[in-house]
């Protein structure tokens, strides 16, 4: 590693965290919101001719299943090993099992499946289109300034479990 420490890192304080620069939930609660008065505005129709029970089966099934298999299994994993699933606390180790197996990052992931599962559910394009801008406000800044705390913080071993597992899917 070099000796220059990256400058979104700030190690040897009180404050050992990454600095995140937004609150992570507010991004996906951003985006639906958006979407919701945007198509209030400016209607779109998505071109589903689905019944709503059928959009609502749909849509209800991705959100469930995300929160489920990614978002509240990674809060429990992060919760048995003593951390906080809070971005602003301090990290002690890698999680690398559960969702941590096929993915860095199982709970933003959930967010960004979560908006699109609204998007299905309200028919909303809005939403939808605004769902990739949302996974970017995420990646750059959320999982970046995360990454690079955790390659300060736990060095060679980071950087093999990013060689494993995508930071995605």
């Amino acid at each position: 590693m070099n000796d220059q420490e990256p400058s979104n890192v700030e190690p040897n304080t009180d404050n050992d965290a990454a600095r995140v620069r937004v609150f992570p939930p507010g991004v996906p609660l951003a985006v639906i919101l958006v979407g919701v008065a945007l198509n209030f505005f400016w209607p779109l129709d998505l071109g589903i001719g689905a019944q709503t029970a059928i959009r609502f089966g749909v849509g209800g099934s991705v959100i469930l299943l995300s929160v489920y298999f990614l978002g509240f299994r990674a809060v429990a994993m992060m919760r048995g090993t003593g951390q906080s699933e809070n971005p602003y606390q301090k990290t002690t180790e890698i999680i690398e099992a559960g969702p941590y197996r096929f993915t860095r990052n199982p709970m933003y992931l959930q967010m960004v499946t979560g908006c699109l599962g609204f998007s299905i559910l309200l028919a909303n394009a809005w939403i939808l289109m605004l769902t990739p801008v949302g996974a970017l406000v995420l990646h750059y800044l959320v999982i970046m300034p995360e990454e690079a705390y955790l390659e300060h913080k736990f060095g060679q071993t980071y950087r093999d479990y990013q060689s494993r597992v995508r930071r995605w899917i």
